[in-house]
């Protein structure tokens, strides 16, 4: 069978880096072996799979090169990305059916913004837990280690500093393992100076190495640093990519009550056309 697939970067910089994913419509249904070769083939952290809905404007389901996952940020701005391409958006919000649930999409101009689900907190890690994953002396102690999600669990890990994040020599054996006992996606590290956020991701379970930008992890580290009181903002802007050679920026949006409880999280950046392939599965 040929598949045409939409290459798409997302969270891209000033028309630059960002993360690529693969957008398939399926218009002839598709096995989920199908699904896996074609991601596989792609060589993509993600690729998105679009469908009509029942429920919503469009199903999205998401694919690594190893199994599916239940929602992927940046596959969802490459899709809307491709969307806008084709010209086949016609209104500022849509509505997604995804295994995370029916989520809502706002697009404006170039930017997308993609809600995720409020945060969810889970148990807290001690530094040793990671000493043979990197240098947990890089570890910034101001900062829990925390399980969260909005959508995806991840390990959020602060460290000291942008240096101290980009001098790091990931273990990924070590990586998956503790990944794999926690349950969780990967690791997103992370660093704040002067309200600049610098992140790197790391996700070796689902054969994604490191990953140049994260929509679902930058909820994670905003939801948590907004619900514990280290850096409350309305919008969030996290730097990713640099050690990859593809600078992203992913934007990230939040609206809470009088008592400070979040109501809604937004992950949300711009995306650009790249290629078309054509594959055989």
């Amino acid at each position: 069978m040929n598949v045409s697939v939409y290459v798409a970067s997302a969270f891209s910089k000033n028309e630059a880096g960002g993360n690529k994913a693969g957008v398939v419509f399926m218009d002839q249904p598709l096995q989920v072996s199908q699904k896996k070769e074609i991601a596989r083939q792609l060589g993509y952290a993600e690729t998105a799979f679009i469908s009509q809905s029942k429920v919503a404007d469009f199903r999205l389901e998401y694919f690594t090169p190893k199994e599916e996952v239940d929602l992927c940020g940046h596959a969802t701005i490459a899709t809307f990305s491709i969307l806008r391409y084709l010209k086949n958006l016609s209104k500022e919000q849509y509505r997604i059916e995804t295994n995370s649930g029916i989520l809502v999409i706002n697009t404006k101009d170039s930017v997308v913004f993609m809600q995720q689900n409020k945060p969810t907190f889970y148990e807290e890690l001690l530094p040793r837990e990671l000493v043979e994953c990197f240098d947990v002396d890089s570890i910034d102690r101001k900062y829990p280690i925390q399980i969260v999600s909005t959508g995806l669990k991840d390990i959020l890990v602060p460290i000291k500093s942008e240096q101290a994040l980009h001098e790091l020599q990931p273990n990924f054996d070590k990586i998956k393992d503790v990944s794999e006992k926690h349950d969780v996606i990967g690791m997103h590290l992370y660093t704040i100076q002067e309200n600049r956020i610098v992140c790197r991701n790391y996700a070796p379970l689902y054969d994604i190495d490191e990953e140049s930008a994260t929509g679902t992890s930058s909820c994670a580290v905003a939801g948590y640093l907004y619900t514990h009181n280290y850096l409350r903002q309305n919008m969030y802007v996290f730097n990713q990519g640099y050690s990859l050679n593809a600078p992203s920026e992913i934007l990230v949006k939040l609206t809470h009550d009088q008592e400070n409880n979040i109501t809604s999280i937004f992950a949300g950046g711009r995306g650009y056309y790249c290629e078309t392939k054509q594959l055989i599965v």
